[in-house]
């Protein structure tokens, strides 16, 4: 993989990487990996309570949404392991891509067999069902982004990038609204529930996945993979590799599990501590979080001193890629680095948590709010990001990097202006395109600046982390934001989030000058 400094590109190989066939490929897998995340985040929880199940049953489904925030943990899986037979046909990312497509498909139509209101066993399987898709989805994300990674030079991956969040965004219509007015139309509504419209209009997004299986099986293996060395086929080590991981993952999600049972006590009295819900929430997740990868830790060592597996297996699939990314960037520049993975979209996203709250205390009812942020703020953010892919090819992925920052910290100062004008609609379709558009060129080249930094040994684990890590700060700091506004008020609140940026224009100014410095 190139280095994200890159040099500037002509603009006609700029434009024209747009219609590269590795770029459209990816408006596709994103469609896909968009699919099976919003039937888990928004249709099913609808699907529940039109079916007269309890709200804390259906929060209690948030639960099968936990893979994508602990993909880290099996990521090592999709690097180190090969698919019986699918492998050696399709090549190591297709193979596991396709896989969990079919999972994908299977488990939403299994979720489409089960009527939830037929009684607790039917929402037992239900609950398996979702977890099950959850997981799958989680895989999927897994793969494509270690495709996507790996399929093309680092001056094609804001391209790539870009292409991926627009699949993905159309997906959230398509699996999100989509899916809602599909059950309606098909006579299913609150207080009229009918079984058979929600069943249908899952196997209809079931289908939706096919646009996800064709490309996987229309697009060629990364050329990296196809130099790299041959799979191991050392089927009694893959198999103690495996069963070390569903050890390790056994006691990672018990602790995990009974943590949050035995710790209930400890989170109240955090919230009360802190005087904050969710920052008192995020500490009891992160001491469960903690818990809980000690308690992995703990399987693999008792499994390695049972002879079970060779401490050789967790070095590989654990250690290699940290000290790995260590290695490459030295220890200084590797922590600055961390940094600004950790802090790029901190204002964006501090601002985001009460972003919705804001639009309701200016007057602007839930309807108003979705219409525009799904309408303006969807297309601007969609070509936003195809405006930041095409300027980080024609003039490098760090200056763009720098101008996303720059727009994004900026726009949050027309937040202070809405918050001067109540209900002022005109305004509020202003300020969520420029946001919109803003976020687009910023996720743009920050997913490319992410995908440059992984190594080509270790791409599933290492992006896994990265992507983990850079939502960690943000929610830290998220969690003050209620507090904030109610002590300071909106305007200042907005101009904090703005003024938070400012530290992140200059790490991605040190980054820019000692990467340019090392690869120099």
């Amino acid at each position: 993989m190139n280095h994200p400094v890159s040099v500037a590109r002509p603009w006609k190989e700029a434009v024209e990487s747009f219609v590269h066939p590795r770029v459209l490929s990816m408006l596709f897998l994103g469609f896909s990996a968009g699919i099976p995340s919003l039937i888990i985040f928004s249709s099913l929880s609808l699907w529940l309570r039109e079916a007269g199940i309890e709200r804390s049953a259906v929060t209690f489904f948030s639960w099968a949404s936990l893979g994508y925030s602990f993909k880290f943990v099996w990521a090592p899986i999709i690097d180190q392991l090969p698919v019986p037979w699918l492998t050696r046909t399709l090549g190591r990312r297709r193979s596991w891509m396709l896989l969990s497509q079919i999972a994908v498909i299977v488990s939403m139509v299994f979720m489409a067999l089960v009527d939830p209101a037929a009684g607790d066993q039917s929402l037992g399987f239900m609950f398996l069902g979702a977890v099950a898709l959850g997981f799958f989805s989680a895989t999927q994300d897994i793969v494509i982004d270690a495709y996507r990674i790996e399929a093309a030079v680092a001056e094609l991956q804001a391209m790539m990038a870009s292409a991926y969040v627009a699949g993905y965004r159309i997906a959230m219509i398509t699996a999100g609204a989509g899916a809602l007015y599909l059950a309606d139309l098909l006579g299913s509504s609150q207080g009229a529930y009918s079984y058979s419209a929600w069943k249908t209009t899952y196997l209809i997004m079931a289908m939706t996945m096919v646009a996800g299986v064709a490309t996987t099986l229309v697009i060629r293996e990364p050329e990296q993979n196809a130099s790299r060395e041959k799979v191991v086929t050392d089927y009694a080590y893959n198999a103690r590799f495996f069963g070390l991981f569903v050890l390790s993952l056994g006691g990672f999600l018990m602790m995990f599990h009974y943590s949050g049972i035995m710790l209930t006590g400890f989170e109240n009295i955090m919230k009360q501590v802190t005087g904050n819900d969710y920052l008192g929430g995020f500490i009891m997740e992160t001491l469960r979080l903690c818990l809980s990868v000690v308690a992995a830790v703990a399987v693999s060592e008792i499994c390695i001193r049972a002879g079970l597996a060779k401490r050789e297996m967790v070095i590989k699939t654990y250690v290699e890629p940290i000290g790995n990314f260590f290695q490459r960037y030295g220890k200084n520049l590797a922590f600055l680095l961390l940094c600004l993975v950790g802090l790029y979209r901190i204002s964006d996203s501090v601002l985001g948590v009460i972003a919705n709250v804001f639009y309701q205390d200016m007057g602007f009812s839930k309807t108003e709010i979705a219409a525009v942020s799904k309408t303006f703020g969807l297309i601007m953010t969609i070509i936003g990001g195809f405006v930041g892919g095409i300027l980080s090819i024609r003039y490098g992925v760090i200056r763009i990097l720098f101008f996303g920052a720059l727009l994004s910290s900026a726009t949050n100062l027309l937040f202070m202006v809405l918050a001067a004008h109540a209900h002022h609609m005109p305004l509020l379709y202003c300020v969520i395109s420029l946001d919109s558009f803003a976020g687009g060129i910023a996720s743009a080249a920050f997913i490319a600046f992410l995908s440059s930094l992984t190594d080509i040994s270790f791409t599933a684990m290492q992006y896994a982390i990265f992507s983990s890590l850079m939502t960690l700060i943000p929610k830290i700091i998220g969690g003050y934001a209620g507090t904030m506004v109610d002590s300071l008020g909106y305007p200042v609140f907005f101009f904090i989030t703005a003024i938070i940026g400012v530290p992140v224009l200059v790490l991605v100014w040190f980054a820019g000058k000692y990467l340019a410095v090392r690869h120099s």
